[in-house]
C-alpha cells in the first residue's frame, strides 16, 4: 500500500479497516518470525548445544515463591551435578591399583656383578628385599584353530563295520566359527557398534580373511539359533504388568530403490518380574507392528503419544501411561519465545520429579502412597494452570503447542500415581534405543528387512545382558554352545537373568 498522503482515502471507516488489515498482517508476520526463530534455535541447539535440558538460573521467574524456590533448587542441583557431587567421586588423581584378578608376569632385575661390591669395604652386597612396580601391558586378542579329532573304529576280524566317534552339535552345522567367535562378532557389532567391514579388517590383521558376506551369514544363522530363546523372552515380556515401549527409525537398503528407505526398531521392556528388553523390526511405523507384538497383553503400556497405540489402548485390558519427559521437552523448547511461562511450567514439572528422586529407592507400595499424598495435588494444580494459560497464549505458538500436547494427553500423564511400579516417564525404553542410535552412525543402514529382523534378535540378547550387568560375550559364548543340545523344556535356564545366577563371575566390568 502506498504511503503517499495524496493516495490515502478520506473515508475514516475505510482508514480504520485498512489499519485493521495492516495490524492483522503484522501479527501474522510476527507469529511467523517467532516460529522461524523457534525452529532455528532448536536446530542450532541440536547441532551445537548441550543435549541435557536444564533451566537457566539467570532467567527471571515471575511466579509464586515455591516455584521460584523449585527453580533455585534445580539450578543448585545442576551445579552440584556438574561439580560431581551426585556422581561417584574419584579419590585423588593418582594411579589406581590394578585389579588383583589380572594375571601377573614377574620380571626380575638384578644388579650386575660389577655393582655388587660395597663401594666402602668391597664386601659383596646381599639381597635384603625387593621393590615391586606394576605396569599394565596388553596382549592382542588371538584366533586359534580348534581341531575336532574323531577316532575311527573297525572290526579287525572281518575288516568291516567302521564306526566314527560322534561330534557334539555346533552352533552352525559344518560351519567354520566356534561359539566364542560368534559371540565376539555379535558383541562387537550389536553391543560395541562395530560395523562388519571393520571387523573384517580386524580379523585380517590376525591373518584370517573373513568377508563381510560371511560374517553377515554368521549373524543370520546365530539369530536363527537364538530365536527360540528370543521368542521365550517375548512371551515373558508380554506377560508383564507394565511394558515400556518406544521406537526409532533406521535406514534400510532396498535394491529396488535408488536410495535407502526407512524401517523401524521397536523396544519393549518388561517389568521387574519379566526383566528383558526385546526388540522388534518393522518395515514401517504402522500400528500393525505394535498390535501384532503386543497381542494378548493386559496391563499398563507406557509410551509416547504415538497414535499407533490408540486402538490398542482403546481395547479392554490395556491402559495407556504417557511420558512426562516428552511433555517437559516441549516446554523446554518453548522457553526462548515465552521464558516466564515456560520456566513456570518446567518448575512445576520439576516438583513432580523431586518427589520421584526422593522415592527412588523406596518400595513400589511406599512410592505409590507418596504419589497419592503429594504428586496428585501437584498434578491437579498444574492441570488448572495449563487450562488457564491456554486461554492466554496463541495456540500455534511453541508454548501453545506444548500446553495443547500436555492437555491432550492429560489423563495418561496423570496415570503414573496409580501404581508405584510405574515411572513418571518413558526414559527406560528411550535409553534402550541408544544402541540403535549409536549403531546407525557406524554401520549406517540395515541391509534388508530380513537383516532388520536378525538385528532385532541379537540386539535383544545384548540389551538384556546389559540390563542385568552381564558380559554379553561370556553369556553368548556359553549359550551358543549349549543351545544345540538344550531341550525346549529347559530353554528357560538360558534366559539371561536365570543363567547369571549360576555364572556370577560373568558380571560386566564397568568403569569406576
Amino acid at each position: 500500500m502506498s504511503t503517499d498522503a495524496s493516495s490515502l482515502p478520506d473515508d475514516v471507516a475505510l482508514c480504520h479497516e485498512l489499519i485493521r488489515q495492516q495490524a492483522d498482517t503484522i501479527r501474522q508476520s510476527q507469529r511467523k518470525i517467532e516460529q522461524l526463530e523457534h525452529y532455528l534455535e532448536q536446530l542450532l541447539r541440536r547441532q551445537f548445544g548441550p543435549r541435557r535440558e536444564r533451566l537457566d538460573p539467570n532467567q527471571l521467574a515471575l511466579f509464586e515463591a515455591d516455584l521460584e524456590q523449585a527453580v533455585a533448587e534445580e539450578s543448585c542441583s545442576q551445579d552440584e551435578t556438574e561439580a560431581g557431587s551426585k556422581l561417584p567421586r574419584r579419590k585423588g588423581g593418582g594411579r589406581r591399583r590394578l585389579p588383583d584378578n589380572l594375571p601377573r608376569q614377574r620380571i626380575e632385575h638384578q644388579l650386575p656383578e660389577t655393582e655388587l661390591a660395597c663401594p666402602e669395604c668391597g664386601v659383596q652386597r646381599r639381597k635384603i628385599g625387593e621393590e615391586i612396580s606394576e605396569q599394565l601391558e596388553f596382549v592382542p586378542a588371538s584366533l586359534y584353530v580348534m581341531q575336532h579329532v574323531r577316532f575311527k573304529y573297525a572290526c579287525r576280524s572281518c575288516q568291516e563295520h567302521v564306526a566314527v566317534a560322534g561330534k557334539p552339535p555346533q552352533p552352525i552345522d559344518r560351519g567354520l566359527p566356534g561359539p566364542g567367535l560368534l559371540a565376539h562378532t555379535i558383541t562387537s557389532k550389536y553391543s560395541d557398534h562395530l560395523p562388519l567391514y571393520r571387523l573384517e579388517d580386524i580379523f585380517a590383521r590376525h591373518g584370517v580373511e573373513l568377508s563381510r558376506s560371511t560374517l553377515c551369514a554368521w549373524m543370520r544363522r546365530s539369530a536363527e539359533l537364538l530365536r527360540p530363546l528370543y521368542e521365550l523372552m517375548v512371551t515373558r515380556v508380554v506377560a508383564s504388568k507394565i511394558i515400556w515401549t518406544d521406537d526409532t527409525p533406521v535406514p534400510v537398503l532396498d535394491r529396488n530403490l535408488p536410495k535407502t528407505r526407512q524401517g523401524r526398531f521397536w523396544v519393549y521392556a518388561g517389568d521387574d518380574r519379566h526383566p528383558y528388553s526385546v526388540y522388534d523390526y518393522t518395515a514401517s511405523r504402522n500400528r500393525d507392528g505394535p498390535e501384532r507384538f503386543l497381542k494378548g497383553f493386559q496391563g499398563y503400556l507406557q509410551a509416547d503419544a504415538f497414535s499407533g497405540y490408540d486402538r490398542l489402548c482403546a481395547g479392554p485390558g490395556v491402559t495407556e501411561v504417557a511420558c512426562w519427559a516428552h511433555a517437559r521437552r516441549k516446554f523446554y523448547d518453548a522457553w526462548t519465545t515465552a521464558p516466564d511461562l515456560a520456566h513456570e511450567a518446567l518448575a512445576r514439572i520439576g516438583q513432580l520429579y523431586d518427589i520421584e528422586r526422593r522415592a527412588k529407592e523406596w518400595s513400589a507400595a511406599e512410592r505409590g502412597a507418596l504419589r497419592q499424598t503429594e504428586s496428585v495435588a501437584l498434578l491437579n494444580s498444574l492441570g488448572d494452570w495449563l487450562v488457564e494459560q491456554k486461554l492466554r497464549v496463541l495456540p500455534k505458538s511453541p508454548l501453545g503447542q506444548a500446553i495443547s500436547y500436555a492437555l491432550a494427553n492429560w489423563q495418561a500423564l496423570c496415570r503414573y500415581p496409580e501404581d508405584g511400579a510405574l515411572t513418571i516417564d518413558n526414559n527406560l525404553s528411550e535409553r534402550a534405543l541408544r544402541a540403535q542410535a549409536v549403531g546407525r552412525k557406524n554401520w549406517l543402514f540395515v541391509g534388508s528387512d530380513n537383516g532388520g529382523r536378525t538385528a532385532a534378535v541379537l540386539f535383544s540378547m545384548t540389551a538384556s545382558c546389559k540390563r542385568h550387568g552381564i558380559d554379553p560375550y561370556r553369556y553368548l559364548a556359553d549359550v551358543l554352545r549349549l543351545l544345540p543340545t538344550t531341550p525346549p523344556d529347559r530353554l528357560a535356564e538360558l534366559l539371561p537373568d536365570i543363567w547369571f545366577q549360576t555364572h556370577p563371575n560373568a558380571a560386566r566390568k564397568r568403569a569406576a
